[in-house]
């Protein structure tokens, strides 16, 4: 096992929320997954995890959503799946401290699962490469990959083909954004199977997206079903343009300073549990693996 720092289950790992910036439905597969794309973008606000190997092969979480089983929580599967992949005896203790809420459309769970294996990979010495954890996330779920790479990216496929904004020669900025999250949880399967749902926008470029021609084709289907969310975005939406992530339920704007989205904040505060974050085209999670491999650098 590699080194590490003195103590590891004082290190903590962020699992940081995402927006999906736009989303557009392409089509539908004959497997009955949808064809999308998207972009994503990360916060610098979301879950936290601490790690402590242990060496009878256990896996143990502390914490996380009452209402989710260990056995289901993806911090569990994410932990089991690299266990099986690197053949190793070692085990884990998990403390995961939720902040994003379920049904969001922040990614809560992905991005847990995601941090989970970028830890374990260094904690347990695994060695695999990113495109490699990359593909193990992908079985746990179409959004962990983007977690696992962290960096901001144009995504296609059902989100699994991603194409790193620096690469695209964009300039995507990082701005301030304000967080509504309605008090609802969102399924995504129920939005996707509804037959009002949109599933043949025509494709578009990056470019289209920066010239203003996208929207979350997600919202009518979302703002029939759950009132409370389509209230969040006009209620949002008086302070700046606002628009729902992913399925749903959270919605959010843009702003392009700390002052203005804490004074947006500030007046919706009382109303709708929100949050203040900054975007960001770098994951928290890759500065915290730096960190990490410093601090074990340090310690040889």
């Amino acid at each position: 096992m590699a080194a590490m720092p003195q103590d590891p289950a004082q290190f903590t790992w962020p699992a940081p929320a995402k927006l999906n910036l736009f989303l557009h439905i392409t089509g539908r597969r004959d497997d009955g997954f949808h064809e999308l794309q998207t972009l994503f973008q990360f916060l610098d606000r979301g879950d936290r995890l601490r790690f402590a190997p242990r060496g009878d092969g256990a896996i143990v979480r502390h914490g996380g959503l009452a209402a989710v089983p260990a056995e289901d929580d993806l911090v569990v599967r994410a932990a089991r799946a690299l266990q099986a992949r690197c053949g190793t005896d070692s085990g884990v203790d998990i403390w995961l401290e939720k902040v994003l809420p379920a049904g969001g459309g922040l990614g809560g769970g992905s991005s847990d699962a995601a941090t989970t294996l970028v830890a374990l990979n260094a904690l347990w010495d695994c060695g695999l490469g990113v495109a490699e954890l990359a593909r193990l996330g992908l079985e746990l779920g179409a959004d962990v990959p983007v977690f696992v790479r962290g960096e901001a990216a144009w995504a296609e496929g059902v989100g699994e083909q991603l194409a790193p904004v620096a690469g695209l020669g964009v300039d995507l900025p990082e701005p301030w954004y304000v967080v509504l999250a309605p008090p609802v949880s969102v399924s995504t399967a129920e939005i996707f199977s509804d037959p009002a749902l949109i599933r043949d926008c025509p494709a578009i470029k990056i470019r289209d997206f920066l010239a203003g021609q996208v929207s979350n084709v997600c919202e009518k289907v979302v703002f029939r079903r759950y009132p409370e969310v389509a209230r969040a975005q006009g209620e949002l939406a008086r302070f700046a343009p606002a628009r729902m992530t992913g399925t749903g339920a959270c919605i959010f704007a843009a702003f392009d300073d700390e002052a203005a989205a804490r004074e947006a904040a500030k007046a919706l505060a009382g109303r709708w549990p929100l949050l203040v974050a900054r975007g960001r085209n770098r994951s928290p999670l890759q500065t915290a693996l730096a960190t990490w491999r410093a601090q074990a650098g340090a310690g040889n």
